[in-house]
């Protein structure tokens, strides 16, 4: 174990919190993990985004991490190996597809295995997956694929965050307990299956290398990181986190922002040696 710090495994959300506001890594981010990585550091991309996108991304980094990908539904070990698999049941898919197929302010999305689906084209998104090269494909809202459905999820063009806690609170009502409903950021409204998180999958991966969450260290920004910035050992918040994030982890350290590459000069400033 590093003497300056008793974390021995870093986890980090990327939008919002690692990544910088063009959705990439930033030159001196790419250091600080590599040098992190030399270190020792077992480092984890905990994210709402698909495995196969996060893999071009720590392609990019060029280090060796684990990916918590689809909110915690998923979980691939530093070979891609998948550890863990939690999909929407297969029966409830398309109820949820209805909620929103009639609305033309909602942009729906399945991650399916392999694949990410989107019920009609929005140009918006490409500035997401630039780096990373994945991309969507269209799917037929009113006959939507109901099996290797990591997660469902909602977004609003014009960014309106009230619109979409109004299909929150139906989800909730409709749904219950059979399914976990979180923003991952104030405009993405995301359905996995009851049980799926961040923090368990955390939990997953600390225990395979035998170690605990307080060995833990998590970075994030959004409702959908508040699980695992609960259950690790120490959880940092972001400056540029919405409002609900705050009041949901009220005692919870705040740093920078991620424009500022807050993550990474944090992890320079008291865990690196």
């Amino acid at each position: 174990m590093n003497a300056k710090t008793p974390y021995s495994i870093v986890a980090s959300d990327l939008d919002g919190t690692l990544l910088a506001p063009n959705h990439q890594l930033s030159d001196f981010t790419k250091q600080t993990l590599n040098t992190l990585s030399e270190q020792g550091f077992t480092f984890i991309f905990a994210t709402g985004r698909h495995h196969v996108d996060v893999a071009g991304i720590r392609k990019t980094a060029g280090i060796p991490a684990y990916m918590i990908t689809s909110n915690g539904a998923r979980v691939h070990d530093q070979n891609d190996k998948l550890m863990y698999s939690n999909n929407v049941p297969s029966e409830i898919v398309q109820n949820i597809v209805d909620l929103a197929k009639d609305d033309r302010n909602l942009f729906i999305h399945l991650y399916r295995n392999e694949e990410w689906m989107l019920d009609r084209h929005d140009p918006t998104l490409a500035n997401f997956h630039e780096e990373s090269g994945f991309n969507y494909q269209l799917f037929d809202a009113h006959a939507a694929p109901t099996e290797g459905i990591a997660k469902i999820f909602f977004t609003h063009p014009e960014k309106d965050h009230d619109y979409l806690v109004v299909l929150e609170d139906k989800l909730n009502q409709h749904f219950g307990d059979q399914v976990n409903v979180a923003f991952s950021t104030p405009w993405c409204l995301e359905v996995m299956a009851a049980g799926v998180s961040k923090g368990e999958a955390l939990k997953a991966v600390a225990e395979s290398l035998g170690k605990s969450l307080q060995d833990c260290i998590a970075f994030g920004d959004g409702m959908n990181d508040v699980e695992m910035l609960t259950m690790a050992g120490k959880g940092l918040v972001m400056a540029d986190s919405h409002a609900k994030v705050f009041n949901a982890l009220p005692k919870n350290e705040v740093i920078g922002s991620n424009a500022d590459d807050a993550v990474a000069v944090y992890l320079k400033e008291q865990l690196l040696m």
